[in-house]
């Protein structure tokens, strides 16, 4: 067994919020794995930005932007920081983060608890210009105008995180989720874009995304993408945590409150993606989240319509390796199938 797999099964001995925690601060002192660089048959564009492998780290993990350049290291080709608010917030009361070990799942409540956006730009601030980092931002709960909080989160974090997640999907902040009806969306969006084409005039073009839930009928799907497109945002992450638990759970957790990420939201997340590929019909991007744990998923993903992928609750129960067998299983199976790229395999479904 590899050690730094040995090290995260030695981790799943501890409460899981304390195992993240000291995950964090042992990648911070430079503990991790480091892939070489990826197979070039990996390599992708996403919305304008080059990746040189399709496979992504998904928001949650890295709540603080503490260590992005060592996920980058352990073979990730874009990591995404975040959710952050602008003010600082300490989330919902633990226990909110529970395994579902024989469900190779995970439910979280965890609320946004993160350190606010001064301290999340410091850090964006001072590290190394290399890779690709997207900054996924949200609002705080119990703010005035959650809207102009994305706002600021746009503002503030402006040039110093390559591409941004508007996350209005989480379904531990109270309310966050009707910001994916129609109206409320255009809202939102509408000022996004007006603060945006002012950030641009300044200087500078980042790709805005918008993460969706899972939990969506073909019609919210159309309304999302047609409104997404209006207002010129340049792609969709399908999908954050589900509300749903579907049948055949066994954990003694099953029936704790939060979102349901891991191997039970692969299937119908992937299912909600291929709507959305047809909604969209080439013209935003998706990124393809939600139980990838091998390089099957991540291919799924993919010939679902995906032009990249993302990750974050199998590493709980693989560790950090599974980066390194997921970009090997994804390779060949490209190559097995004649294509000469990711590119070529989006939407092959």
């Amino acid at each position: 067994m590899r050690a730094h797999d040995l090290a995260a099964r030695l981790l799943r001995r501890f409460d899981p919020e304390d195992a993240h925690r000291l995950t964090i601060g042992l990648l911070a002192t430079g503990l991790g794995p480091r892939l070489p660089k990826a197979d070039p048959i990996l390599a992708t564009r996403l919305c304008g930005l080059s990746l040189d492998n399709c496979l992504g780290l998904a928001a949650g993990f890295d709540k603080n932007a503490q260590v992005p350049g060592a996920m980058l290291a352990t073979g990730f080709g874009f990591v995404e920081c975040g959710t952050v608010t602008p003010e600082p917030q300490v989330g919902n009361p633990r226990p909110r983060l529970f395994r579902l070990s024989q469900d190779a799942a995970v439910i979280n409540r965890m609320g946004f608890n993160n350190e606010g956006l001064d301290a999340f730009a410091g850090r964006l601030e001072r590290r190394a210009r290399s890779g690709v980092i997207g900054a996924n931002i949200g609002a705080n709960k119990d703010s005035a105008d959650r809207m102009d909080d994305y706002v600021r989160g746009l503002t503030r974090l402006w040039g110093l995180a390559d591409y941004f997640t508007v996350n209005v999907s989480s379904p531990n902040t109270p309310g966050l989720r009707a910001l994916q009806t129609r109206a409320a969306l255009e809202e939102l969006l509408g000022r996004l874009a007006e603060a945006r084409a002012a950030l641009v005039a300044e200087g500078g073009q980042h790709p805005v995304l918008l993460k969706v839930a899972p939990d969506l009928e073909d019609d919210e799907i159309e309304a999302i993408v047609e409104t997404v497109v209006a207002f010129g945002l340049d792609g969709l992450i399908v999908s954050n945590t589900t509300v749903s638990r579907p049948d055949g759970l066994r954990s003694a957790d099953r029936t704790q409150a939060g979102g349901l990420s891991g191997a039970p939201l692969m299937a119908p997340s992937t299912e909600v993606l291929a709507r959305f590929h047809a909604a969209a019909a080439g013209r935003v991007a998706l990124v393809g989240a939600g139980g990838v744990a091998s390089g099957a998923d991540a291919y799924a993903k993919i010939r679902a319509g995906a032009q990249a992928v993302q990750l974050y609750s199998a590493l709980v129960f693989h560790g950090p390796g599974l980066v390194a067998d997921i970009q090997r299983d994804l390779a060949a199976r490209l190559r097995a199938d004649g294509f000469g790229g990711v590119a070529e395999a989006v939407g092959a479904r």
